[in-house]
């Protein structure tokens, strides 16, 4: 076995291990560049993330597409990511493009040899990702485009390939049942598709947009694996979710929306020294709150998810000038 090989062993090794760490849960900053991720692994944390959201944003692409071009984006950064930083990165990857189209609610409905192969390829770019130095990545359940939820059983072909082409990358199971939706279904359905892909092979599970108390007691009561929560300031503090039984904390976006936020914020208070007037983040109508939708301040003028989602707008097609 190569060098390489066997760093990228123990790296993944080390990061299932943080998972069951007896000092408490793992704090899973997200990164969405080179820069952020080296900055914060110099900062001290166990493990650094990607998120999809900062990958696809800073190329000009909408979150949750399944795009091609965020594919390409998302597997250039692992690579420049392997061999570079202190610790275990995880890498977030939507769907898994599992879609040969890069777009489209369709391919989550495949059946049959459609299913296989899409199935075949995210294996295939779980097992770039894991040559390229990733410890783990983030598979969703949630249809591109906001189209609804997978099948699970076909979620579970895609699970399954993954953990058959590389046993040891630490696969994090997104239920998307509370995200990007007013009214979500009871936690009983969660729980069943938790139980599905778990026992398809996959190391951990998380279930973004679940904020109560009493839910994230009943997941972690009722899922024999690591619980992933995302973070809600205003709503959570990591020693309540460590009370609560959570094994892994992700910031998901609100770090580079932060960032976004404080870019904003610092352009303007530059042009407010040159000419003594201008507005404020919020008042130019970019909203405080770190939600998919609204509601859960993120502080210091973050946009939301869905304002950076209408930021990036619909795609268009290349112009005479590329």
């Amino acid at each position: 076995m190569s060098r390489t090989n066997t760093a990228n062993t123990a790296a993944r090794r080390a990061f299932h291990a943080l998972h069951h760490a007896p000092d408490g849960p793992l704090l899973l900053p997200n990164a969405w560049d080179v820069a952020s991720a080296v900055a914060l692994a110099g900062a001290g944390y166990a493990a650094v993330g990607t998120t999809s959201l900062g990958v696809a944003a800073s190329q000009g692409y909408p979150d949750g597409r399944g795009l091609a071009g965020v594919r390409e984006a998302t597997l250039a950064l692992a690579r420049r990511l392997g061999g570079r930083l202190p610790c275990p990165y995880t890498v977030d990857i939507e769907g898994g493009y599992g879609d040969e189209g890069g777009c489209g609610p369709a391919a989550g409905r495949a059946t049959g040899g459609a299913s296989e192969q899409a199935a075949e390829r995210v294996a295939a770019l779980a097992a770039e990702l894991a040559s390229a130095g990733a410890a783990g990545i983030n598979l969703e359940d949630g249809l591109p485009g906001g189209g609804g939820l997978q099948l699970p059983s076909h979620q579970a072909k895609l699970i399954a390939a993954v953990k058959e082409r590389v046993s040891d990358l630490f696969l994090n199971a997104r239920i998307d049942t509370h995200w990007l939706v007013d009214t979500p279904p009871p936690l009983s359905a969660t729980l069943a598709r938790a139980e599905v892909y778990l026992e398809a092979g996959a190391d951990g599970v998380f279930v973004p947009g679940v904020v109560a108390d009493e839910e994230i007691a009943a997941l972690v009561a009722a899922v024999p694996a690591p619980v992933n929560i995302l973070f809600a300031p205003g709503r959570h503090t990591v020693g309540r979710l460590a009370e609560l039984g959570v094994r892994r904390i992700s910031t998901g976006s609100l770090l580079f929306r932060t960032a976004l936020g404080a870019a904003l914020a610092a352009a303007e208070s530059v042009r407010m020294g040159e000419d003594g007037a201008g507005e404020s983040v919020t008042e130019r109508g970019i909203p405080v709150d770190g939600s998919p939708t609204g509601g859960i301040p993120a502080g210091g003028g973050a946009p939301g998810y869905a304002e950076v989602q209408r930021l990036m707008g619909p795609l268009r097609k290349k112009g005479p000038l590329g």
